[in-house]
């Protein structure tokens, strides 16, 4: 395991099924540092809406509920074993089920939401030392950030991937799910999805993943201290 600066910030933004989470993880192992996943953040807060009974598609009912709400969500930075709790709930496998899914995308656009957690993500990145993927990290929630990637693959290797992750499903409809979030996440006003300035475009279509992580661990290599 090499073991980058301790101020390292390593910004990984992208596409829905680029392969952002698995390649986070394992630059973070690579370079002994710690995985934050701001998606996982934005899941647990639509999982806690769903269970308080709010209407997810009604960004004021949304709004109203966070700021009289403020869920406690705490998320591990273990990449070999990342957690993230809700009120001291244990979420990791809810968040990931299909009524979260087709539900984060419309609660991410709402600007309450990505204040909240945009406040609870810098804290976790505190003094550096750490892996982020999101959607705005780069651009948003770090722009300071030392290395910063934007991770994509061409719609067919997103679905395929994303299907084979998820046992096997439509690999037809899993792809129209993931342009979905593409087009909803690019275009809200808020924090929307996009290359962030300085970033460096990796494109994973024809790379595996252990060829990803080298590249990346190769920038942190020669990023500034």
């Amino acid at each position: 395991m090499s073991h980058a600066n301790p101020s390292l910030v390593v910004a990984v933004d992208g596409t829905s099924g680029s392969g952002k989470s698995s390649t986070s993880r394992g630059v973070a192992e690579r370079l002994g540092l710690r995985y934050l996943d701001t998606g996982a953040m934005f899941r647990a807060i639509t999982w806690w809406l769903l269970r308080e009974g709010v209407d997810v598609r009604d960004s004021d009912a949304v709004a109203a509920a966070v700021d009289a709400g403020r869920p406690g969500i705490e998320s591990g930075t273990d990449p070999l074993g990342p957690t993230i709790t809700v009120d001291g709930t244990d979420v990791s496998v809810d968040i990931r089920g299909e009524d979260v899914t087709a539900a984060v995308s419309p609660v991410s656009a709402v600007p309450q939401v990505r204040a909240l957690l945009l406040d609870l993500q810098r804290e976790v990145i505190g003094g550096g030392g750490i892996v982020v993927e999101g959607r705005d990290i780069g651009s948003v929630v770090w722009p300071d950030a030392q290395v910063k990637v934007y991770l994509s693959a061409d719609p067919d290797a997103r679905a395929a991937r994303r299907s084979a992750e998820l046992g096997g499903t439509d690999v037809a409809s899993t792809q129209q799910s993931l342009l979905e979030r593409d087009r909803i996440d690019s275009g809200r006003a808020t924090a929307p999805l996009t290359m962030a300035d300085g970033a460096v475009h990796v494109d994973s279509t024809h790379l595996t993943l252990a060829e990803v992580i080298e590249t990346i661990v190769g920038l942190a290599a020669s990023a500034r201290p």
